[in-house]
């Protein structure tokens, strides 16, 4: 028995790093199409959408002088490749994946369809969407509370590397607490940043929750999928 039915699913590009400072470390990406893989085979439609940190930023290319939209577009392109690698990993352990992205990449990257990636989920396929929203100066974060609206996600799980959210970063703080549960008008006025603005008030409109969770912790993807409580809900109404 699963909590969710259908799940939207934000990865990080710098949690594929895994011990590594930069790129795609093997074992890491192992790990996490093992853990897709066993909600896959529990029945959970899976949507994916992955960040390209690990690659590049655009605010980064700013740093170093490049005009803010290229450098935004430069980092769509590293989410591509986060995607294509994940993709690899499922389908070689048997799961059957789509590409689709905003940015069209043939014969790569199909295009994005709300309703064509709503007909793989129910098929059983894993949808990964690249490409973030497909235009500069939005994130990955909204990318991904835009999609799990799209396709009618239960909830959008966000993978990190801190097992929910604190009132201080626990990595600073040693005296940082964890919420278990929040209302997204507590979060807001709390100054709690679990996504950016845009993304966090996107979900907020749309009744998607919020669950922020360890993802580097093997096994957690799949204690959360059948009910345990191991992150921080955030949601309009206490479930």
């Amino acid at each position: 028995m699963t909590k969710y039915r259908r799940i939207l699913l934000k990865l990080s590009g710098e949690s594929l790093m895994g011990e590594q400072n930069y790129g795609i470390d093997p074992i890491k990406l192992a790990d996490y199409a093992s853990e897709i893989e066993e909600i896959v085979k529990m029945g959970v439609q899976v949507a994916i959408v992955m960040g390209g940190g690990n690659i590049f930023r655009g605010l980064q290319g700013v740093s170093k002088g490049i005009d803010r939209v290229q450098g935004d577009y430069m980092g769509m392109l590293a989410t591509i490749i986060n995607c294509m690698a994940l993709q690899a990993e499922l389908e070689k352990n048997g799961i059957g994946t789509v590409l689709l992205g905003e940015l069209e990449v043939r014969p790569i990257v199909m295009p994005m369809s709300r309703l064509q990636a709503i007909a793989y989920l129910e098929a059983g396929k894993v949808v990964i969407i690249s490409g973030g929203t497909g235009n500069p100066y939005f994130t990955t974060d909204t990318a991904s509370a835009l999609r799990g609206i799209e396709v009618k996600a239960d909830i959008l799980l966000k993978g990190t590397r801190v097992d929910g959210v604190y009132t201080a970063d626990p990595e600073k703080s040693p005296n940082a607490v964890k919420y278990s549960r929040l209302t997204f008008q507590e979060a807001y006025s709390k100054g709690l940043k679990i996504l950016d603005l845009t993304a966090f008030s996107l979900c907020m409109e749309n009744n998607l929750p919020i669950y922020v969770f360890n993802m580097d912790v093997k096994g957690n993807l799949i204690r959360l999928i059948k009910g345990e409580h191991i992150g921080t809900l955030i949601s309009n109404n206490f479930q």
